[in-house]
C-alpha cells in the first residue's frame, strides 16, 4: 500500500493515511504498463498513480518537467521520467516524528527489500540534493533530509556497526523477517527488532556522515544540528573508527579481541567472514580503518577497503566543520579533523600500488602486509566514484591511471559484451554489469563520446521496462537483477540533471 497523505493530529504526531487498492511496486516494477515511449525502445510507464506516490515534491515535478524540451530522445526522457523520483514515489515508507517529540524521522526502504540501509537512503536523498534548500515545511525536501539523518542517529547509537535496520517504532510498521541472518552470529550483539542486518561496512558510518555534510551545505541550518542526537552520533561513529583500526595481532604475536566478529551458515564465501568471524588478518600500524564488508555487503578480502576509507575520510573532513560550527564541541571537531587528515595519509602510502603497465593506481582492498587487490565493485564508495564523492579531482593523475584499470579487461570486474559494458562485482558475479557504475562513469567524465556512448547503453538495456536494474547480463537484457531499486533510479536521474547543466548538448541527442 501506498501513502496518499499526512494527517497531523498534534504538534507531535503524524499519521499515515493509506490509499487504498495500491498495487504492490515490486509487483508493478516487473510488468508494462501504458503509454510507452513513442522511441525505438519502447519504454514502459512505471510511475505509480499520484495518490499511490509515498511522497510528493513539487520542486522535483517541476525539475522532471522542465527537462522535457532539453531531453528531445523520447525513450530517454521516459527513462528520467521513471527513475528520478523512484525514491519518493514509491519508497519513502513513512514519515512521522519522534514520540513526544518535534524530531522528525523518515524511514526510507532501499525497494524491493523492506529495510533501511544506512548507505541507500544517505544516497537515495542525495539524488535530490540539487534541489535542495532550506525549508521549514514537513513537506519539503528539507523534511526527509532531517528525518534520515535523525533516524540514522538513532540506529548509530542503538547498533553502530550494523548497516540496515528495521522501521521505528513510532511507525507502527512491523519488523520484516530476515531469514537469511536469521542464524547470523554477531558480536556486539543485537536486536533484530531494531536491526535488518547487521554487517559492519565503513561506508556505513561515512553515508551518515555523508548526508549531514549534504544537508548542511545546502542550508547552513546549523541550529538543526544542535539539536537531538547528532553529536551522539558522531561520537558513536568515532568510537567505532578507533576500535576498526585494531591489528589483527598484538606486538608480541597474540591475538588482539577484535570489537566485532561476524559468522554466517551460506553456501557463498562472500557472505560470511574468514577465520571464525574475524576476517583476513591486517597488519598494525597503518593508519587504516579495518571494513569487514564491502558497500555490497559482501565480504572484505583484505579489510583495509581502500574506498570506504576514502569516503570516511572525505565526509569526516567536512562534517567536522559542522561540528566546529556547533559550538562547544572544539575537540571532537578537531579529533574529526586530524582522523581525516591522517586518513588522507595512509592511503597515499598504503592504498597507492605501483603497476608495471599503469604506474601508480589505487588498489581497491591491502592488508598491510603487501597483499592487495587490483579491482573495482559497482557499487559507491568505489574507486571509480572517487571524484564523484569529493575524495579528489576528475583530472588526478593517479585516478586517471587508475581509471585506465578498472574500464579495462584488466579489472577481472568490468564486464563486457553487446548489451553494457560496465563494472560489476562478486555481489551478482562475473556476466553482470551494474548501469549503476555506468553511471558513475558518466559523472566522472568529460568526454563527450564516452558519456554519450555509455548513456545510449542505458536507455537500451532496460528491458522495456524503463527503470535502472542492479545488474544486467551483458549478453542478455532480458536477465537482469531487482526490478526495484531505488538507490540507482535516483543516481540516473541525477546524472542526467548533472548533464542539463554540464553537457546539456549531449542530452539533445537522439539514443535510437
Amino acid at each position: 500500500m501506498r501513502f496518499l497523505h499526512l494527517l497531523a493530529l498534534a504538534s507531535t504526531a503524524v499519521v499515515v493515511v493509506r490509499a487504498q487498492g495500491c498495487p504492490d511496486y515490486s509487483d508493478y516494477s516487473e510488468e508494462y504498463h501504458a503509454p510507452f515511449s513513442t522511441g525505438r525502445y519502447n519504454l514502459s510507464y512505471q510511475r505509480p498513480s499520484v495518490d499511490c506516490r509515498t511522497f510528493i515534491s513539487p520542486v522535483v515535478e517541476n525539475t522532471i518537467a522542465s527537462l522535457n524540451s532539453t531531453i528531445t530522445d523520447p525513450d530517454l526522457y521516459r527513462l528520467f521520467l521513471n527513475s528520478y523520483p523512484n525514491t519518493l514515489d514509491t519508497a519513502i515508507k513513512w514519515k512521522g516524528y519522534a514520540n513526544g517529540t518535534d524530531e522528525e524521522l523518515t524511514f526510507v526502504i532501499t525497494g524491493d527489500i523492506n529495510a533501511m540501509w544506512l548507505r541507500d537512503s544517505a544516497n537515495q536523498m542525495q539524488s535530490y540534493l540539487p534541489l535542495l534548500n532550506a525549508s521549514a515545511s514537513n513537506d519539503s525536501l528539507a523534511s526527509l533530509y532531517r528525518g534520515v539523518i535523525n533516524l540514522q542517529s538513532r540506529f548509530l547509537l542503538t547498533s553502530p556497526f550494523c548497516n540496515s535496520f528495521q522501521p521505528p517504532v513510532e511507525s507502527g510498521i512491523a519488523p520484516s523477517v530476515n531469514s537469511a541472518a536469521t542464524d547470523d552470529v554477531v558480536y556486539p550483539s543485537y536486536s533484530n527488532q531494531s536491526v535488518f542486518e547487521c554487517k559492519y561496512e565503513l561506508d556505513s558510518l561515512a553515508a551518515f556522515l555523508e548526508v549531514s555534510t549534504n544537508y548542511y551545505n545546502a542550508t547552513q541550518d546549523i541550529a538543526f544540528f544542535q539539536k537531538y542526537q547528532w553529536v551522539d552520533a558522531v561520537n558513536a561513529i568515532m568510537t567505532v573508527a578507533d576500535a576498526m583500526m585494531i591489528s589483527t595481532y598484538s606486538a608480541n604475536g597474540s591475538v588482539n579481541p577484535s570489537p566485532y566478529t561476524f559468522t554466517r551458515e551460506t553456501n557463498r564465501a562472500s557472505e560470511t567472514l574468514e577465520n571464525n568471524g574475524l576476517g583476513n588478518p591486517i597488519q598494525s600500524g597503518t593508519g587504516l580503518i579495518r571494513s569487514d564488508f564491502r558497500p555490497s555487503d559482501d565480504a572484505t578480502i583484505y579489510q583495509f577497503l581502500i574506498p570506504s576509507n576514502m569516503m570516511f575520510a572525505r565526509y569526516l573532513s567536512s562534517a567536522s566543520q559542522i561540528m566546529q560550527n556547533i559550538g562547544g564541541q572544539p575537540d571532537l571537531a578537531n579529533n574529526m579533523s586530524t582522523l581525516a587528515s591522517q586518513l588522507r595519509s595512509a592511503i597515499s602510502s598504503y592504498g597507492i600500488v605501483s603497476d608495471p603497465k599503469y604506474g601508480d593506481i589505487y588498489a581497491y582492498e591491502v592488508d598491510g602486509y603487501g597483499s592487495r587487490n587490483l579491482m573495482d565493485d559497482a557499487n559507491i564508495p568505489s574507486l571509480l566514484s572517487a571524484p564523484f564523492f569529493g575524495y579528489l579531482d576528475m583530472d588526478d593523475e593517479t585516478y586517471q591511471a587508475t581509471r585506465q584499470v578498472l574500464l579495462s579487461a584488466n579489472n577481472p570486474y568490468f564486464m563486457r559484451g553487446p548489451v553494457i559494458n560496465a563494472i560489476g562485482g562478486a555481489h551478482d558475479g562475473p556476466g553482470f554489469g551494474w548501469p549503476m557504475a555506468s553511471i558513475v562513469r558518466i559523472f566522472t567524465s568529460d568526454n563527450d563520446t564516452e558519456i554519450t556512448t555509455t548513456l545510449k547503453e542505458l536507455v537500451s538495456s532496460t528491458d522495456g521496462l524503463g527503470l535502472i536494474h542492479e545488474s544486467i547480463n551483458t549478453f542478455d537484457q532480458s536477465d537482469w537483477t531487482r526490478q526495484w531499486f531505488s538507490w540507482a533510479n535516483g543516481l540516473f536521474g541525477q546524472m542526467i540533471v548533472d548533464l542539463s547543466t554540464r553537457k546539456a548538448e549531449i542530452l539533445g541527442q537522439s539514443f535510437q
